[in-house]
């Protein structure tokens, strides 16, 4: 059974999940092409945050980023070490989806990297419905970052 606790930052298991997310994005992105939050940043209050959790096991996080009233963009998807390539990044992305509509959301949108690094989060993108889009929100043209969006 999945689990999903909302801002849940103090968990010594989703602070260590976060870290190495924070970590390799940043080794991975060129310097000025790194778009990922910190735990300070993703307490913002225009973000929500949740970890989900199967059997007591932390499985992955994720965010959303109010970007407008009824716009929004997913921050910080991680899939824990142990449940990678197993289809949980679909689970992420649904719970994500699903708590973006709760919220009156009909748009996603998301900025990941070009690099070989962010071929698997690129193809999960797009498995999960996510189209190739220009840039939104902040963000300018990069050929370090791939834009994506979805209607929902």
């Amino acid at each position: 059974m999945l689990k999903s606790i909302e801002g849940n930052f103090d968990n010594p298991e989703v602070h260590e999940l976060l870290t190495k997310h924070f970590v390799e994005l940043r080794a991975a992105s060129p310097e000025g092409s790194a778009h990922v939050l910190d735990i300070t940043g993703l307490k913002d209050k225009s973000i929500k945050f949740w970890s989900l959790w199967q059997d007591e096991m932390l499985m992955g996080c994720g965010a959303l980023k109010f970007l407008e009233k009824d716009h929004g963009e997913f921050k910080s998807i991680r899939i824990h070490d142990n449940f990678r390539r197993m289809g949980n990044g679909v689970n992420v992305i649904n719970h994500l989806i699903s708590e973006a509509k709760k919220l009156d959301i009909k748009k996603l949108s998301i900025e990941t990297g070009a690099g070989e690094f962010f071929k698997p989060a690129r193809k999960l993108f797009k498995q999960c419905g996510f189209e190739t889009c220009d840039p939104f929100a902040h963000y300018k043209k990069d050929i370090n970052s791939v834009y994506l969006t979805k209607s929902i």
